[in-house]
């Protein structure tokens, strides 16, 4: 990894030209430069961690002035429990896994000595964005390498202290290895976005990881393919089946195990018939840790009269934006799915999945039921990238899908959806090995005839 302030058009070539060292790099030589990044990150935590304390120092101070969210506080403390131990397990995750490179997904021999085959390939370079992320170094450069891609960081000003500490450390850990340092570049100079994103003769694809008007802003001023989500706004639908205590565990965590996350739940739908059965117990333990509730009529009805004063009385009234609004932070807004009377189940369902696919940001969404047959049509009918059955949407996680780690999550209905890891930074070519055959000699009457036989890819 090198620290550069060079050009836009300078970085953009440099990281091409290593992009084609780095893709024909042996899986080993691969994997060892993941062990020296893990080596020597772990033994400079102190040094990181107090770069790291220096950047949150100020951005307190920024939130504290209402400069900056608090959303975007938590995300840049990698003190938080867990976090740094989550950074460094991922760099082994993925460095342990499958190398996604060189794999044949398809043979075919189309003639005697002519065979075709689709073998998977690094896209090439890669550009990230992204805002108060300082893990995020080190999830890229271990997903990058291993997948074979170089890759241009530019990280906000927030976390400017941490990006330096954690790049250095790469960087001198990539010295001792046969990866190029130029394969990973974090940008320091200011302002060069507009400029990368002009970049589309070296730069392949970016990927943005911060806030809606930073994707929104780079999807709108690059002709390179973009990759990633804007928002974050996640739904859950609770059908009056559903198990009591199963609900309450699954929000508690969807919405307050970490509620500045993309895939924390922002939207709970909740079937009429399980207004009295399940909600006063899943909105009291919600209010007990805090969170606010912004519930619709019938919704508000039902908690007013089951709780106490001193809970019901911190209900606020949701307003139509609430079902639109990606809050990042402890609110819930509650809608009521009311079907009409003496209808089926599925008339509820259609009514919670249109309201989701009309709504949600395709992100992560989720319904709680007993049903095996409802579950079934909420898998097969929402169009999200992450579509879940009776568990958190805070599953929504490279990591915890046994990716190791992710570049992102992708809403957009690409090849690549939901947490990006390795195979969503692999693309593939197509090859043909012959023996001098020509197009010409096939087809028409007395030309030679296709075998067109599939051969086992392995």
């Amino acid at each position: 990894m090198s620290l550069t302030d060079s050009s836009p058009e300078q970085i953009a070539k440099t990281a091409s030209v290593a992009s084609t060292g780095l893709a024909v790099l042996s899986s080993k030589d691969r994997n060892d430069a993941l062990t020296a990044i893990h080596q020597s990150l772990s033994e400079a935590k102190e040094t990181i961690l107090a770069a790291n304390a220096k950047d949150l120092e100020v951005a307190s101070k920024a939130a504290a002035d209402g400069k900056l969210s608090q959303s975007v506080l938590k995300r840049l403390d990698l003190g938080r429990p867990g976090k740094w131990e989550d950074m460094l397990q991922g760099i082994l995750d993925v460095r342990d896994l499958p190398d996604p490179v060189g794999r044949v997904t398809l043979k075919t021999l189309l003639d005697d000595d002519l065979v075709l085959e689709r073998i998977t390939c690094p896209i090439g370079v890669l550009l990230i964005i992204f805002e108060a992320r300082p893990e995020v170094i080190a999830n890229i450069s271990a997903l990058a390498i291993k997948s074979g891609n170089a890759a241009i960081l530019k990280g906000g000003k927030d976390s400017t202290a941490s990006f330096h500490a954690i790049s250095t450390v790469i960087s001198s850990a990539l010295t001792s290895t046969t990866v190029p340092n130029a394969a990973i570049q974090l940008v320091t100079a200011r302002d060069v976005v507009a400029s990368l994103l002009d970049c589309d003769k070296h730069i392949d694809l970016v990927i943005p990881r911060g806030s809606n008007e930073l994707v929104s802003y780079i999807k709108s001023n690059t002709r390179i393919p973009v990759l990633g989500h804007a928002d974050g706004l996640c739904t859950i639908y609770i059908h009056p089946d559903a198990d009591t205590q199963n609900s309450i565990r699954v929000l508690l965590d969807s919405k307050l195990g970490y509620p500045a996350a993309c895939n924390s739940v922002e939207t709970l739908l909740i079937h009429e018939a399980a207004l009295d059965s399940h909600l006063p117990a899943i909105a009291s333990a919600l209010l007990e840790q805090g969170c606010s509730l912004r519930c619709d009529p019938a919704s508000k009805a039902t908690l007013e009269k089951s709780l106490t004063a001193e809970k019901a009385v911190l209900l606020q009234d949701a307003v139509d934006a609430d079902y639109d609004t990606e809050f990042l932070s402890p609110i819930l807004a509650i809608k009521t799915v009311i079907p009409p009377a003496d209808t089926s189940d599925d008339v509820a369902l259609s009514l919670a999945i249109a309201h989701i696919n009309a709504h949600s940001s395709h992100h992560t969404d989720a319904i709680l039921t007993s049903s095996s047959a409802l579950a079934a049509r909420f898998k097969a009918s929402v169009g999200s990238a992450c579509v879940f059955v009776n568990t958190s949407t805070r599953m929504a996680d490279g990591m915890r899908f046994g990716f190791g780690t992710e570049v992102g999550i992708s809403t957009s209905k690409i090849h690549a959806r939901g947490p990006v890891g390795l195979e969503g930074l692999c693309i593939y070519k197509y090859v043909i090995n012959g023996s001098g055959q020509t197009a010409g000699e096939y087809g028409g009457v007395h030309g030679k005839k296709w075998k067109h036989e599939a051969l086992a890819s392995k």
